[in-house]
């Protein structure tokens, strides 16, 4: 069996540990509850950006207060970007609801003509099918008991998850007359010639596809704040960056969102929260941190809003 090289350290040696590295602190109360309830190596994502690994020292005097405020900034960032994806998610299922009745069929999903790839489709089914049977929901029960186990769109798509979503989108055929044309038709944009575009559908599904990621990343309390995210949603031409930044974090997801936004008064609602959340904590964070370019709210209102 392997020997880890690092051996598990109680509470009194995680602070000795800082102190050590030269962290400061005002309450060394303050400290312990830390350590019990969020955790040393939870912790280590906030303070690394300040250490110096290879002297093990902190490369400026660090205040261990200041750590917790940006721990704070990140899980309330984290509360308002959840809150507005589950609204995006709300409002995709029910487009997509309304974009595949367009083959006046509620079962039609259990065709596999109206997607691409038939391989890909079955892998989907088999993922939906399994989603379909863990579902305690009374809905649920109410089809398989009086409609002989058939279940209409409508109640698949309240069940199957979102990243199960984003496939099934992914694997519609696209073309007039087909559920994908309806369904991009909810999410136009304007293009630099001032036109109503309907976005492609490699540009759409990339959309759901990142903003299924930071939604997971949010659900499982993950750091989203100095964090690389391996996931780059196709940005329209008007919000891309030049040169482009060396790497995506959540600002790119975040407009995203507001391609996908259900409403734009829901969106402001959105944007004004984080205007004023990241105005709180502007002694404390970096916006570059989150990737933040300077002009980010320009790109982020709504025109003809503002914070």
């Amino acid at each position: 069996m392997y020997k880890y090289p690092k051996k598990i350290m109680s509470i009194d040696e995680q602070i000795q540990s800082y102190k050590t590295a030269g962290m400061k602190f005002k309450k060394l109360e303050t400290v312990r509850l830390a350590l019990e309830t969020i955790g040393f190596y939870r912790l280590r994502g906030y303070i690394y950006p300040f250490y110096d690994n290879n002297n093990k020292k902190f490369r400026n005097e660090i205040w261990f207060e200041d750590i917790l405020m940006i721990y704070e900034f990140d899980q309330r960032l984290s509360i308002i970007i959840f809150d507005m994806i589950k609204k995006i998610e709300v409002a995709l299922r029910c487009r997509l609801v309304d974009a595949i009745l367009v083959y006046k069929d509620a079962l039609i999903v259990h065709d596999s003509s109206i997607f691409e790839d038939k391989k890909i489709y079955w892998k989907n089914m088999s993922v939906i099918s399994s989603e379909i049977s863990r579902s305690n929901d009374v809905f649920m029960k109410h089809h398989f008991r009086k409609h002989d186990g058939a279940i209409p769109i409508w109640a698949i798509v309240e069940v199957v998850s979102f990243g199960t979503l984003s496939k099934l989108i992914k694997n519609l055929k696209s073309g007039k007359g087909h559920a994908y044309a309806t369904l991009a038709s909810r999410y136009k944009y304007i293009s630099k010639k001032g036109n109503e575009v309907k976005p492609a559908k490699d540009m759409l599904t990339s959309w759901i596809h990142s903003i299924t990621i930071l939604r997971n990343m949010c659900a499982h309390s993950s750091r989203i704040y100095n964090r690389v995210i391996n996931t780059a949603p196709e940005l329209l031409n008007a919000d891309k960056q030049c040169p482009k930044n060396n790497y995506n974090g959540i600002y790119e997801i975040l407009l995203a969102m507001k391609y996908m936004r259900p409403s734009d008064d829901c969106w402001m609602d959105f944007y004004k929260s984080l205007c004023k959340l990241i105005e709180e904590y502007e002694n404390i964070i970096d916006v570059a941190a989150i990737n933040f370019p300077e002009d980010w709210q320009s790109h982020l209102v709504i025109l003809g809003n503002d914070c």
